[in-house]
């Protein structure tokens, strides 16, 4: 990140210019026409300082902290039945702990949070003589190079260790090759620049005690010594938070006019406002889970979003990590086992909404008691496993002879 004042984004945004003196983001100067689309921040994006921008963080924390907290277990396909495989390797390893220093809740958080932010999540399998997965060992995304070699793929780790297809885990973001995941940091770099940026003038802006600069006249001319005595006192009196709104004192007739814009002239506190939302699209969050309530007043609107979050946002990443599992921890004699995400909780809403639902579903025949305590984590009970039909039902366009004539 650019150390000098006048490097900084908004530095450059807020100079003076020949055509122009004075311009604001409201009111632009032609010299500001094509900054964006043609001219760089000065801000170096990485993955790591990209997370020092509070809204990428909240994002990558939320994504990756949801997908862990969500249950994921193996089922055995039966018919149209299906049941939970307790004592498979695979569940321990899934429900329990991945590897020796891994729970199963910090290790997909890593993956989930690798992938959101690099767009690749890789995981070294490690097997025993029978073919069974016995550890899944994290790898750092940015040591991993896939390759292509006689139509197989292949990993290279550190550039000394080279795994098979077989060998590696590999969770795949948005892709335009079918090999690796693009980082939605490097396609949107600049939107994370401006916002890294904007933050950085804040950072400074406050430095200064909140003071956007200005400059004092003199009646007469002042020589060198007195000029770097009077900046230096003017400094010490004025710069810092705690200097913040202090009385100054001027000598011989001198005046203070304040220059520069004010933040909320140049629309600085707009501008941090659009970059959380330009975040919130990136990573396909609604704004309201990065603290931008303005417009999620009410109720509905708030878990219209929430249903939103987990069908637009979650909803893809455990479906490629789905089949990824699927993929590589199942023998080829185990074709009817499958690693499934549980994702009814996430859409469970409040209490009296939940019974509404289930009361309708238990009604009308398609949950059972037993079904219903299940996704309430509840033990199943004795004779729940019954199905209602509603009475009185027939098909569409049939005559009911029963009903009486009067």
């Amino acid at each position: 990140m650019a150390e000098n004042n006048n490097s900084g984004l908004f530095a450059r945004l807020f100079r003076s210019s020949p055509e122009n003196p004075s311009t604001s983001l409201s009111n632009p100067a032609a010299w500001l026409t094509g900054l964006f689309g043609t001219s760089k921040t000065g801000v170096q994006v990485s993955e790591d300082n990209a997370l020092t921008f509070s809204a990428v963080y909240a994002a990558v924390r939320i994504i990756s902290e949801t997908i862990a907290s969500i249950p994921l277990n193996v089922y055995q396909a039966d018919g149209e039945t299906r049941v939970k495989a307790v004592g498979h390797p695979v569940q321990d390893l899934l429900a329990k702990a991945p590897n020796s220093v891994s729970s199963t809740f910090t290790f997909r958080e890593a993956m989930a949070s690798n992938l959101v932010l690099h767009g690749n999540a890789y995981a070294k399998i490690e097997m025993n003589a029978a073919g069974r997965p016995t550890a899944l060992i994290p790898l750092n995304p940015m040591k991993v190079e896939v390759k292509v070699i006689d139509g197989e793929k292949v990993y290279v780790f550190d550039e000394k260790h080279t795994y098979l297809d077989y060998e590696m885990l590999h969770f795949v973001g948005l892709s335009f090759n079918g090999l690796v995941g693009k980082s939605p940091l490097s396609m949107a770099r600049e939107a994370v620049a401006i916002g890294l940026a904007a933050q950085e003038y804040g950072a400074r802006f406050y430095s200064n005690g909140a003071n956007a600069g200005g400059v004092i006249t003199a009646p007469g001319r002042l020589n060198t010594e007195v000029v770097k005595r009077l900046r230096e006192s003017w400094n010490r009196a004025q710069s810092g938070l705690g200097s913040s709104h202090s009385t100054a004192i001027l000598e011989e007739g001198m005046k203070y006019e304040k220059i520069g814009l004010d933040p909320e002239a140049a629309q600085f506190l707009q501008s941090r406002k659009f970059q959380v939302n330009e975040i919130a699209r990136i990573f396909r969050i609604p704004p309201s889970y990065l603290a931008d309530l303005e417009n999620s007043s009410t109720r509905a609107n708030t878990e219209q979003q929430a249903i939103q979050f987990v069908r637009d946002c979650i909803t893809p990443y455990v479906r490629r990590m789905e089949v990824e599992l699927n993929r590589k921890l199942f023998r080829e004699d185990e074709p009817n086992l499958y690693a499934y995400f549980t994702m009814e909780g996430l859409m469970r809403g409040d209490q009296k909404a939940r019974y509404e639902a289930y009361a309708v579903a238990r009604n009308w025949g398609w949950l059972s008691v037993n079904d219903i305590r299940d996704l309430e984590n509840l033990n199943p009970v004795e004779g729940g496993d019954i199905y209602l039909q509603p009475l009185n039902m027939q098909r569409a366009g049939e005559d009911d002879t029963n009903v009486d004539a009067d």
